[in-house]
């Protein structure tokens, strides 16, 4: 994973934070610290949580589990009104059913600084004047907010913002649905008071140059925090294609000091491209879920060995660790069965792989299909490891016997498909798979193979 390390104390901090709809999943366990000054942006796709993540840190939604701790004390001890007077949020869009005025807007940014029916001081309408000035929209102080254009309207927030006197800007996709000119102008603006004032900006973004332009750090975001760092080591094309879904090129384009992420085939400076070796083509593919992966994912990137990870739900807590760690990860939408087209995927992927490591998963109707797949690898000579430490510290013989030892037990408290998965289980030995205890044991097996097939051109683990 790739991090970003901080010594100073934080700013603002995420602990631990799970947070869901309707008992679905959104968030795990987010960790994140920003300290006072930085630039951070937040990258991901559509859905992948950065707009619920900025509510939690603002504090308008309550994670489920986990802090979000502000100067070091938790957020829902500061109360509403301290903490709008340390943390503003500028929404992708606002819209008001009102005729307010430019003015009047601003204005709205001293709310939390004056008491029940109390007026705006002398003071407040000075805040008011200067946070006007510095974003620019003096000249539209009496037009209304709803009749401006979007990056007028954008700029208006952001005074707003400002009117708070905030010590941290939040902004959600600031330049979704603006044109070039108004982009620029809205991150020349963001940047320059975190330049100038010391404002801490965090902000969800869509386009990858502009956040790479723009913010000295970029948190990759699926559902979880999949790399932290700045943008020449997170905007990695490896990364943001299991990320994404999509290749592209990453590198320095000509006349221009900045990474730049390009379609695939893009003309770039090739003296200056980003680049590392090429990637060997991955020989194992690996099968998890519900966190059953985590150590075998960590032992094959510890020893180099590339892999692919699948199918995995989205939101699946195997998932994040899989999308840092694998080559490939072959994806389903959450809490979905298996589609034809994952699966159309996973079939092409196990037709080039040399091995494949079933890791103790639990076994359901959705990924049933799954282990059916592991027993047509393994048919067709495929080297199966089936990862079950209680099963494999037995030592039991291959066969039916398998489904009359007590490690069997262990599979069936997984099994939700009325004993199907424990029958397919107790076939995959018979039909030859390696059963394993640990992750060693999983190592050495595919290294006793590696040795029996040495006539391979591409090893699969490195010595």
């Amino acid at each position: 994973m790739v991090t970003h390390e901080t010594k100073q104390a934080a700013l603002l901090e995420a602990v631990d934070l799970r947070f869901g709809y309707d008992s679905q999943p959104l968030l795990y366990d987010v960790r994140m610290a920003v300290r006072a000054g930085e630039m951070v942006g937040l990258l991901g796709p559509n859905g992948s949580g950065k707009t619920t993540l900025l509510r939690l840190l603002s504090g308008v939604l309550l994670p489920q589990q986990g802090q979000v701790m502000l100067e070091g004390r938790d957020l829902k001890r500061w109360g509403r009104k301290n903490v709008a007077q340390r943390i503003a949020v500028v929404p992708q869009e606002l819209h008001m059913p009102f005729a307010f005025t430019v003015e009047q807007m601003v204005s709205l940014g001293r709310t939390p600084y004056l008491g029940f029916l109390q007026s705006q001081g002398r003071r407040d309408r000075d805040l008011v004047e200067e946070s006007m000035a510095a974003a620019g929209v003096n000249p539209l102080v009496d037009k209304v907010f709803n009749e401006l254009s979007g990056g007028e309207r954008q700029r208006v927030m952001v005074a707003m913002a400002l009117a708070q006197q905030p010590k941290i800007l939040l902004l959600d996709e600031p330049t979704a649905h603006l044109d070039i000119k108004y982009q620029i102008e809205t991150l020349e603006l963001v940047s320059r008071l975190n330049r100038e004032r010391g404002v801490t900006v965090i902000a969800a973004m869509h386009d990858l140059n502009l956040a790479a332009r723009y913010f000295s750090r970029l948190l990759l975001f699926q559902r979880g925090i999949v790399a932290d760092a700045a943008p020449a080591e997170v905007l990695e094309p490896g990364l943001l294609r299991r990320v994404y879904g999509v290749n592209v090129q990453v590198g320095i384009m000509r006349g221009s000091e900045h990474i730049s992420v390009l379609p695939p085939g893009s003309e770039m400076e090739d003296e200056e491209t980003v680049e590392g070796q090429e990637a060997p083509q991955p020989q194992v593919l690996l099968m998890a879920g519900g966190g059953s992966g985590e150590l075998m994912m960590r032992g094959l990137a510890d020893l180099h060995v590339p892999f692919i990870a699948g199918v995995l739900n989205i939101g699946d807590s195997d998932l994040i660790l899989a999308l840092r760690l694998a080559s490939e990860v072959i994806t389903e939408q959450p809490y979905a069965p298996i589609s034809q087209e994952a699966l159309a995927q996973l079939q092409a992927r196990l037709a080039n792989v040399k091995a494949l490591i079933v890791c103790p998963m639990p076994i359901g109707p959705g990924n049933l299909a799954l282990f059916r797949e592991a027993l047509e690898a393994v048919q067709r000579g495929v080297r199966v490891i089936l990862l079950a430490p209680k099963l494999g510290a037995l030592d039991c013989e291959p066969g039916q016997r398998v489904l009359e030892t007590a490690g069997s037990e262990d599979i069936a408290v997984r099994d939700y498909t009325n004993g199907e998965g424990v029958l397919l289980i107790g076939q995959l030995v018979s039909a030859g798979a390696v059963v394993v205890a640990s992750v060693g044991e999983a190592v050495e097996s595919l290294r006793q193979y590696e040795v029996e097939i040495s006539g391979l051109r591409k090893p699969f683990l490195s010595h």
